[in-house]
């Protein structure tokens, strides 16, 4: 009891850690297992016990003979479908050619490159060298996400990575599953005709059946069939199911099946996604917090003590330094990625729960079978997994200053609200060079947004869902422009640190409209609240643009809208095209001259030429 209850209450205290001091959780949860396992054993038990044993040896432990082992393969089956849930079409087609070429060409250099290395600097035999090679492909999204989270950079380059490590996972434990399945049926023996046949049913058994699954749970959920409370259980069950009877019809099958049934799900059209998804990424949370401590805390000390020779820099240095990169740059090549951010792709690498999980549950079984030199195959990876991630975590955001992918000005906006009102301001910033996302809980706002070509996510801004979207890296600007004046005040309140450090904006409630006080977040006018300004949206649904020469033509100008009522200022577009948000408290500070524009909705002005856009 002892030792269960130890094993979350650490798991959760090393969570919150890594997010107090922005981590990857990944590297506190190893260092926790080492301690209270191998470390523990050796230098602090008097039996030479460790304090959390997770194999029963007789005296104590947590699972006996095989159980561990089983234990790890339906949590990482849980995990990855939770990984195949955030997998969706039109994401995936608008990254481009560049993570498709990573996660196969890239996954290609990365498998042969690595086995070829491990094979000849420890005098692994091909087959387990490979097996190394299939482990360390993978680039966890866990992993990655808390590193970006907090580097201003690109919305290419954090797309990329963000979604390397995603579609990377499954590849990387197929090919894993792909090449042990060689090892134990052919014998060591290579390519045989009974190998290839149970390749052949891994393949078959494993998309047959996620995909059927997938479907019968999706209508399931959707023609009401499961009650509401008992939802996120039956889908839990259902994924522990899959991966159980394809396990049965083929060995290794179920990781495939999971992956599969999740990424069918994620595209179908299920009403319940998100929610299944919250509940999914919260077991996961607790799930990877348990496994790495387990993980770590069942490496032996002589494990380690294989490690402690020059090979093993050799082997870390060659993989990290050389075949990623190599990968990275031929992966590229002929892409818009610059120079630069190539190099920075290249730098980010780390490996996750995926590794390490499969790398523990193989390399235990094949000790077991007898396979000469399988005592490696765990503690590599996980020196791989270790090494990665500390050195990503504490050197890639001052890598990223040092070849200049770090983004000094976050010129992202990010609009709470995707109402009329916010795709008009939207879209025009967004044609205006302008990285712009409209997040709303209205998926017909999400859906009318994205129709003309904004990107826009489907999010409750009282959730923790846009803190943790590392494709939100770039933003620096915050608006909130929905008509519920609270939830503008609390995205405000909530955001503005860290998407608000250029500005953050609301649009004044009913009680604030033409308060002699200025507001210090107010937006667009102090006479104007949301329903006024959409009253104004409905008559005349464009923006005008009126030329401006001088701070003294923008007083007049700005007089003569305040005047009629009917228009409201937005933006003032200047000579070089930078847009500058419209705030009646920044006006003293805006410097205008000559080939700068007044951009304002509403009733055109009848002695400018204006220039109309339809919304």
């Amino acid at each position: 009891m002892l030792e269960l209850g130890g094993i979350i209450i650490l798991g959760i205290l090393a969570q919150w850690f890594a997010w107090k001091f922005k981590i990857p959780a990944i590297l506190p949860l190893i260092l926790i297992g080492l301690l209270v396992g191998p470390i523990y054993a050796e230098f602090f038990s008097d039996d030479s016990s460790k304090w959390i044993e997770p194999v029963w040896n007789g005296k104590k432990g947590l699972f006996p003979g095989e159980a561990l082992y089983h234990f790890v393969s339906l949590a990482i089956s849980i995990i990855l479908f939770e990984g195949g849930l955030t997998l969706k079409r039109d994401e995936v087609k608008n990254v481009g050619p560049v993570i498709t070429k990573l996660i196969t060409l890239g996954s290609a250099i990365t498998f042969f490159g690595a086995g070829i290395v491990a094979h000849y600097t420890f005098n692994l035999s091909w087959e387990l060298s490979f097996l190394f090679a299939g482990l360390i492909i993978v680039t966890g999204p866990t992993v990655i996400t808390p590193i970006l989270r907090n580097i201003p950079l690109k919305k290419d380059v954090s797309t990329v990575l963000k979604w390397e490590g995603i579609l990377i996972d499954p590849i990387g434990a197929l090919v894993a599953v792909l090449v042990f399945e060689f090892i134990s049926v052919g014998g060591g023996g290579g390519f045989t005709k009974t190998a290839l046949v149970e390749f052949g049913k891994i393949l078959l058994f494993g998309t047959t059946f996620g995909f059927t699954f997938a479907h019968a749970l999706a209508f399931a959920i959707n023609k009401k069939l499961i009650p509401h409370y008992l939802l996120n259980v039956v889908s839990l069950s259902t994924v522990l199911l899959v991966f159980v009877e394809s396990e049965i019809f083929a060995h290794e099958s179920g990781l495939l099946a999971v992956v599969v049934m999740g990424m069918v799900l994620a595209n179908s059209k299920l009403e319940n996604l998100k929610e299944l998804l919250y509940f999914k990424e919260s077991l996961s949370v607790l799930l990877i917090s348990i496994l790495f401590i387990l993980l770590a805390a069942n490496i032996n000390m002589e494990d380690l003590l294989l490690l402690y020779n020059w090979k093993t820099a050799i082997l870390f240095a060659v993989v990290v330094f050389i075949i990623r990169p190599i990968a990275v740059f031929l992966s590229t090549s002929g892409s818009k990625l610059k120079f630069n951010e190539k190099l920075f792709i290249s730098w980010v690498g780390p490996r996750g729960i995926v590794a390490a999980g499969i790398a523990s549950l193989f390399g235990g079984k094949l000790i077991k079978q007898g396979v000469e030199g399988a005592e490696y195959i765990t503690p590599l990876v996980f020196m791989i997994v270790l090494g990665t991630v500390l050195l990503n975590a504490t050197t890639a955001r001052l890598f990223a200053r040092i070849v200049g992918v770090f983004l000094k000005n976050s010129e992202g906006i990010l609009i709470i609200g995707a109402s009329r009102l916010s795709r008009l301001v939207g879209r025009y910033l967004s044609q205006n060079g302008r990285h712009v996302v409209m997040v709303d809980s209205n998926q017909n706002n999400i859906n009318k947004s994205k129709s003309i070509g904004l990107e826009a996510i489907s999010a409750n801004v009282y959730s923790d869902s846009l803190e943790d979207n590392i494709e939100l890296s770039d933003v620096g600007v915050l608006l909130a422009l929905t008509g519920n004046p609270e939830i503008n005040k609390y995205a405000i309140n909530k955001f503005k640190k860290q998407f608000g450090e250029n500005g953050s904006y609301r649009l004044v409630s009913h009680e604030e409209m033409n308060s002699p006080e200025v507001q210090a977040e107010e937006l667009f006018s102090h006479s104007h609240d949301y329903n006024s300004l959409m009253d104004i949206v409905d008559r005349f649904p464009s923006l005008n643009e009126a030329d401006v020469d001088s701070n003294e033509q923008l007083s007049e100008l700005l007089q003569d809208i305040t005047d009629q009522k009917d228009s409201v200022a937005l933006f003032i577009k200047k000579s070089d095209g930078d847009i500058i948000i419209y705030s009646p408290k920044d006006i003293d500070s805006i410097t205008v001259n000559e080939g700068c524009q007044l951009v304002y909705v509403g009733k055109p002005l009848d002695f400018e030429k204006q220039l109309k856009e339809e919304a």
